[in-house]
């Protein structure tokens, strides 16, 4: 005997689909941002024309590093952090695709056979064989497997963005520490410069004790110097192994393996182009993670409200049932059986109500907390522009003073060796020297760090590539 579907059925069903797509809730709306139309920090700088959500291609490269070139490229494959991120990604893809397969029917094979006895040793014994396909289906009347689909994607989406902001904060703390080990290099090049001169300088005031011509406390006074110069170059070793240290866990490798030797220090810093505010809001990726978990409270809005309905379901079966394996698949031992089913909650002392409060209290939860990125963000670019502009006219004012510092000291310390001035002023100009140098130093490094800020607070760049989506 063939299945067959009765009017009544046929036209539940019907009705059931037609219905489909009502979904309740909000639909979704993108929150208001602040608008800015400039941003106040960035006089003078060259608009840029950024292809929004494209890859912002090898920011780094900008720097003239080949070395820090080809360790940011170990960042993408190696560090933790971004694996983490990863794999979450991966988990938010399977999760979409679960709930995508709600939306379709559901079929199950079932198999059995059992065998019964009666009556104790003399009763009879029966064999029960069954074998049953059966499949179930629930139309999405009121939206709620759509809205938990749409809520998926956007969560895999928030994900895809939280990777790629956990692989622009491992780039940028890796070029910071990477060009801040070049500094110490260069830091600890320009205190050897000094220490060599001091040793001279030692020299010269010994041989002036030895003489009768310098006093015992000039002496004393060189040596003081000397050793305290020694000191500082002794700490900055220390600071560049934790650079070191930190540089070899960002590309996935132990301290204890990883040697970064010295080499020469190069202060390029780039002309960073800055965009206009909203494309800021459109490149940042903890932006637009924040946004895409606001869409994801915004369904659960929906998939909430949706309990206030009745659930349907459409089922059917087919089944064969006999004594015997051989009587199995004869006609006269098959079942079949269609059906609707709806519940409704009718009591349930406001549980209903309260997660539909609940669901939108975290949406506004994550509107609030998508405005406060979107104004950190501001605020990044706006401090990073600010610093950028200041520590240009530092760098220009620290070199003229560390020019002049040397012309001081050089000068100084020919007078001593004339005998016109004491120890104690060559002493107050080498150290003023060495301040001015190592503070030039310190201006220069201080852009490269805030261009790479600067950089992260734009989103990562803005070169165009190939697309990024997920």
């Amino acid at each position: 005997m063939r299945p067959s579907f009765t009017p009544h059925l046929c036209a539940a069903a019907v009705l059931a689909l037609l219905v489909s797509g009502c979904a309740v809730g909000p639909d979704y709306q993108r929150p208001a941002s602040p608008d800015v139309s400039s941003f106040k920090e960035a006089e003078g700088w060259v608009p840029a024309a950024p292809a929004d959500a494209l890859e912002r291609g090898p920011w780094w490269s900008l720097f003239g590093d080949p070395v820090l070139d080809q360790f940011v490229e170990r960042v993408e494959v190696s560090n933790q952090n971004v694996a983490i991120a990863v794999a979450a990604y991966a988990q938010a893809r399977a999760l979409v695709r679960e709930q995508r397969a709600s939306l379709f029917p559901s079929v199950t094979l079932d198999g059995k056979g059992n065998r019964s006895a009666s009556g104790g040793n003399n009763g009879s014994v029966n064999n029960n064989y069954q074998l049953s396909l059966g499949g179930s289906w629930e139309p999405d009347v009121w939206g709620r497997l759509g809205r938990a689909v749409d809520g998926a994607t956007a969560g895999a989406q928030a994900s895809a963005a939280d990777l790629a902001s956990a692989r622009l904060s491992a780039q940028g703390e890796l070029a910071v520490n990477y060009l801040s080990l070049r500094q110490t290099d260069a830091q600890k090049a320009l205190l050897e410069g000094t220490i060599a001169g001091y040793q001279r300088a030692l020299e010269i005031t010994q041989n002036r004790y030895t003489a009768g011509i310098a006093a015992k406390t000039d002496v004393l006074q060189a040596q003081t110097q000397l050793a305290n110069a020694q000191a500082e170059a002794a700490g900055l070793q220390r600071q560049r192994a934790q650079l070191e240290h930190a540089i070899a866990v960002l590309v996935g490798e132990a301290p204890g393996n990883f040697t970064l030797p010295p080499a020469t220090w190069n202060p390029v810093v780039p002309e960073v182009p800055v965009g206009v505010p909203s494309t800021l809001l459109q490149r940042r990726p903890d932006i637009a993670a924040a946004e895409r978990r606001v869409a994801v409270a915004n369904e659960q809005i929906g998939i909430a409200k949706s309990a206030y309905y009745p659930q349907l379901s459409l089922s059917a079966s087919y089944g064969l049932g006999a004594s015997r394996v051989a009587d199995l698949f004869q006609a006269s031992s098959s079942v079949w059986a269609v059906g609707l089913s709806a519940a409704q909650v009718l009591f349930n002392a406001g549980a209903t109500g309260a997660r539909v409060e609940g669901s939108e209290a975290a949406h506004a939860q994550a509107v609030a907390r998508y405005r406060q990125t979107v104004l950190a963000a501001f605020q990044g670019v706006e401090d990073q522009l600010a610093a950028t502009r200041v520590l240009l006219t530092q760098q220009a004012l620290r070199r003229q003073a560390s020019t002049a510092a040397d012309q001081v000291e050089q000068q100084v310390l020919n007078r001593y060796r004339s005998g016109q001035v004491s120890y104690t002023e060559v002493i107050t100009a080498q150290a003023t020297a060495l301040n001015a140098r190592r503070a030039l130093v310190q201006a220069m490094a201080d852009r490269q760090t805030t261009a790479v800020a600067l950089i992260q607070s734009l989103g990562g760049g803005w070169q165009a590539g190939q697309s990024a989506g997920p």
